[in-house]
């Protein structure tokens, strides 16, 4: 798996991008960005609105306008990154196993997050003391790993994709607290994580694969019975 790691690394330097600077970018963008670097040296729960506008040279109101709290923003990064993730999906991956194509897609969403390491950092680390903070951690990880899922080729649509997502969002923040201490130019903690982690996830979701087929054979029980039933009631009607 390492050998596909190094490939994407090697083909996609290029996408990644620093921040817009004030006189280029969007407001919104800059609001992002400037949320993101203060991130990276503040504990979130230290970010004020006004600390944000400024940095982002813009007013509290455009800030209102764009953002109606520090976490829409980190939201609206998350978002952010999917977009890119999705965009960049490598076509030489197709006909690679779907496990394969997934530990592709999350080296990438990796290599784009290498510019907000100290964030990341930060975010895990604040998450641990604070539970409100973490479970709205946890719904846009969720939300983010269904569309990894679907960029990988794997079912996330209904309640098995859900859960499927859940495991994953889980997955994806174990290596990432490896890859925040991960300060070898080749990643090899970080990829050796990856590729445990997706073994474990791989005996999970047969196992959750084993469990939905319950249910889907009592359903099929339970109709071949009616139909059993039915068809006795109308084998006595007509032998009166």
């Amino acid at each position: 798996m390492a050998r596909k790691a190094t490939r994407s690394k090697a083909r996609r330097p290029a996408s990644q991008t620093k921040p817009q600077t004030k006189s280029t970018a969007a407001p919104r963008d800059r609001i992002v960005a400037a949320f993101m670097a203060m991130l990276g040296e503040l504990p979130i729960e230290r970010i004020g609105l006004a600390e944000i506008a400024d940095r982002a040279g813009v007013s509290l109101a455009d800030l209102r306008g764009e953002f109606a709290s520090p976490l829409a923003i980190l939201a609206a990064h998350v978002k952010a990154l999917d977009r890119q993730v999705l965009a960049e999906i490598d076509p030489d991956m197709e006909d690679e196993s779907s496990r394969e194509r997934l530990f592709d897609v999350l080296m990438h969403r990796i290599e784009l997050l290498s510019a907000h390491k100290e964030a990341v950092r930060s975010l895990l680390r604040s998450a641990r003391f604070d539970p409100p903070l973490a479970l709205a951690l946890n719904v846009m990880a969720v939300r983010s790993q269904q569309w990894m899922l679907t960029a990988a080729g794997i079912d996330a649509s209904g309640p098995k994709g859900m859960v499927r997502a859940q495991g994953l969002a889980v997955l994806f923040a174990n290596v990432l607290r490896t890859w925040v201490d991960d300060d070898e130019p080749g990643l090899a903690r970080t990829l050796a994580t990856l590729d445990r982690e997706l073994a474990r996830g791989q005996r999970f979701a047969g196992l959750l694969d084993e469990l939905f087929r319950i249910p889907e054979a009592l359903c099929a029980l339970r109709n071949r019975a009616r139909g059993t039933t039915r068809r006795r009631r109308r084998e006595g009607r007509a032998a009166t």
